[in-house]
């Protein structure tokens, strides 16, 4: 039996953006959901079922904060309550109430809470700020993959695969000789590896006017339960700070639609070039290849493999381990002791505003950016 999916935690449902007029539908960890706006734009999630003859409210209609059922006309609020029964005498039954979801719109992402309402504290919800701070320039989308989002989650917290995954645009000889740290505090992760005086990634060498001498190269992932990561990733010429180079932020957050398929936000905050919307669109070449030309097809082999040797989840194989493979197992131990205490222990992000002075700052950071022992 695989593991459940954790209920008591903010999801990435999608990015504001996605939800503009009429139904937005979507399912997140297995529960169908349809959002809208109201009149004064404020957003709602709401269980994509009726409750009369559970018919999906996503083929229904909005009229103002209403939704309207396509099957028998019953017509719900933003909180769900029945407020137009058109049939008989009018009278709305007790039961004729559709759920509703704690919802919060921050960092430019519409952020779910599947579980007890009670628990849902919105200071929980990691810092994703980059996404709408006008010091970057942020594209973004959101790919559907059809693997589990811990096989998902191993593949980013361990970066050592981009060498050789995604040679000739991303990867570069400097990543296999890099320098590996894993910090964790509360239930806050990063994975960094530090890979210096090397020839840059293909990708980035083009970005960076075709340089073509030796950099140091980065790449420290934060991640919070369930799955919400945070790519901090540049060049610089060898031994000089960032601002010498060019950098981002990297968005890869992953909301499990079920078991086996996994919605991948992605998104691009760059500190260089802001006005340059042919980098917009390079970068969104770039991870068109990366993520859904290389990555994607890697993991859907995996689930497959997976699946055809009657596995639900990579553990139950016994898989070898490497050393890089430190990250990965500590999100994966974080996440079971969540699974555990589901309701009782929550996930405890530790991720200050990025512009945060800390104890421990790494290679690089230029006293920029969120690390703790």
């Amino acid at each position: 039996m695989g593991k459940h999916l954790i209920q008591n935690a903010w999801y990435c449902a999608t990015w504001s953006w996605e939800v503009s007029e009429g139904i937005f539908e979507r399912i997140i960890a297995k529960h169908p959901i349809i959002f809208y706006r109201k009149k004064d734009g404020e957003a709602v999630a709401m269980h994509n079922m009726c409750p009369h003859r559970f018919v999906p409210l996503s083929r229904g209609t909005v009229d103002g904060d209403v939704i309207e059922c396509a099957y028998h006309g019953l017509r719900f609020d933003s909180t769900g309550r029945c407020v137009h029964n058109p049939h008989g005498d009018g009278k709305i039954p007790k039961k004729a109430v559709a759920r509703t979801y704690p919802l919060v719109e921050r960092h430019d992402m519409l952020w779910v809470w599947l579980g007890d309402p009670a628990l849902a504290n919105p200071n929980t919800i990691p810092d994703f700020s980059c996404q709408n701070d006008p010091r970057y320039r942020c594209v973004g989308g959101v790919i559907e993959m059809h693997g589990n989002y811990e096989i998902l989650t191993d593949n980013l917290m361990d970066l050592t695969h981009v060498e050789y995954l995604h040679r000739g645009l991303l990867g570069s000889d400097a990543i296999s000789r890099g320098e590996s740290e894993v910090l964790q505090d509360g239930t806050t992760v990063w994975s960094n590896r530090w890979c210096p005086d090397g020839l840059a990634p293909p990708a980035w060498d083009a970005m960076f006017d075709n340089y073509g001498k030796p950099v140091d190269h980065w790449l420290y992932m934060r991640w919070d339960a369930p799955a919400h990561m945070l790519l901090d990733v540049g060049i610089s010429p060898t031994g000089t700070p960032r601002s010498n180079g060019i950098w981002m932020y990297g968005t890869d957050i992953l909301t499990p639609k079920d078991e086996t398929s996994t919605h991948y936000f992605w998104g691009v905050s760059r500190a260089y070039k802001l006005d340059d919307k042919s980098m917009d669109e390079a970068w969104r070449a770039a991870i068109d290849t990366a993520f859904s030309g290389q990555d994607k097809p890697t993991i859907e082999a995996q689930q497959t493999m997976m699946a055809l040797h009657g596995a639900s989840d990579i553990d139950e194989l016994d898989p070898v381990l490497l050393t890089t493979d430190a990250g990965p197992m500590r999100c994966r131990r974080l996440l079971q002791k969540l699974r555990e205490t589901d309701g009782v222990e929550l996930p405890d992000p530790r991720n200050p505003a990025l512009t945060a002075l800390v104890e421990k700052t790494s290679k690089n950071y230029d006293g920029r950016i969120l690390k703790v022992v």
